[in-house]
């Protein structure tokens, strides 16, 4: 039905369209989300090439990264007020270019205090960019797995980045990653024609019904996702650290973290089969199980086997328990603004984990992350519990 509906006007583009609830179009879609956010994925290339190729203080290096995703933070929240006003594929279009330039500019500055202005800069449009992809994404049929396919692509091609990019750096210099940025944004701009139209839900007007208030169960799903971010992040930004404290060899920190991120990517792989044919609910809390028994098993760190285990097993809950989460915010509101505020406060997650983390970690106090992690964790839980029992009963039978 969907190809029916929008053949004309691909054919009027002159350009074939992909099934709007396909595979193919969860790719592309998840292409769209992660190009505005994609410098998070290689955030530790990122920081190391500023430090190491543009001479920057690791101060500095984390304030430009900082900077990228505060800025996307508030880029996602002008998301929510716009998406229902602007049509997204000229948005997206716009958004994309004015990406390529911003990184194109950066690979011009030197001056930190420039360099972090031009970085909020992208950022902001950045995190506009996947606002737009996320309010699209909440527009199919099964967002929760194309959220899945969103961390599958973001886990592998960040494995990829983080594999290369610094080794380029020292031959290239540190103009390198925001080429690299560039072309990704340009690789995303060329599949935006191939996407379906993604109109969004009328809303239905009954005779004087009011709608049930999603209000309460949406606000305890966007705590969860902040929660949820936060805490994994926040220890997730020390990672490299606690090891070292815990007295294990930098290669064996270095070759399991980047185990971990490839490895991890079988959590959204399993959301991508399983959709929500058993539910949210016991998905998420399996997840968050799996999750606190791992981020738990951080406090044994100085055994080499569990660092390793707990970071894969945190790494594939991670990419496993988040696209439930942004799904549940998808599914209270196909129009997608709920879903772009989800991103909104995904983003604040991120960077409010780490943050905070500095003032605990500060002196080496790693049993203190670690414990504040769990209690994060757990508080995401106990948030996502109830909106997920709702949405699972609201689900058809057989």
């Amino acid at each position: 039905m969907t190809d029916d509906v929008h053949s004309a006007p691909a054919r009027r583009r002159g350009l074939p369209t992909v099934p709007e609830n396909s595979l193919i179009a969860s790719v592309l879609l998840s292409f769209l989300a992660t190009a505005g956010l994609f410098y998070v994925n290689i955030m530790a290339a990122l920081v190391d090439g500023l430090i190491s190729g543009a001479g920057l203080s690791a101060k500095q290096a984390g304030l430009v990264a900082s900077a990228n995703v505060y800025g996307a933070a508030l880029g996602a929240l002008t998301a929510v007020f716009i998406i229902r006003r602007l049509p997204w594929r000229p948005t997206a279009v716009t958004v994309l270019l004015g990406l390529i330039a911003i990184d194109l500019i950066s690979t011009l500055v030197t001056g930190p205090e420039l360099l972090i202005a031009v970085r909020f800069a992208h950022g902001l449009i950045g995190g506009l960019l996947v606002g737009v992809a996320f309010a699209v994404i909440a527009r199919t049929k099964t967002p929760d797995r194309t959220f899945g396919m969103l961390l599958v692509v973001q886990f592998g091609l960040g494995g990829l980045g983080l594999m290369f990019l610094p080794r380029l750096v020292p031959v290239f210099g540190p103009g390198v990653l925001f080429v690299a940025l560039a072309a990704f944004s340009l690789a995303t701009l060329a599949m935006v024609p191939f996407l379906g139209a993604y109109t969004a839900a009328r809303k239905v007007v009954t005779d004087g019904a009011k709608p049930p208030p999603v209000w309460i169960p949406l606000g305890l799903v966007f705590t969860a996702i902040f929660l949820f971010q936060a805490a994994n992040m926040g220890l997730a930004a020390y990672i490299i650290g606690l090891g070292k404290a815990a007295g294990l060899p930098l290669k064996f920190i270095t070759d399991t973290l980047g185990a971990a991120n490839w490895i991890g990517a079988l959590g959204s792989v399993i959301v991508v089969v399983m959709g929500v044919r058993l539910g949210r609910f016991w998905p998420i809390v399996a997840g968050l199980a799996l999750t606190l028994a791992g981020t738990w098993g951080f406090h044994f760190s100085h055994l080499p086997w569990v660092y390793l285990i707990a970071n894969i097993g945190t790494a594939i809950t991670w990419a496993f328990v988040i696209p439930y989460l942004l799904g549940m915010s998808a599914a209270f509101d196909k129009a997608g603004q709920m879903a772009a505020l989800a991103g909104f406060f995904s983003k604040m997650g991120l960077a409010s984990g780490p943050a905070l983390a500095a003032f605990v970690a500060a002196g080496g106090q790693y049993d203190g992350l670690i414990n504040l992690s769990v209690l994060g964790l757990a508080l995401s839980g106990f948030a996502a519990a109830a909106p997920a029992l709702l949405l699972d009963r609201q689900r058809p039978s057989g």
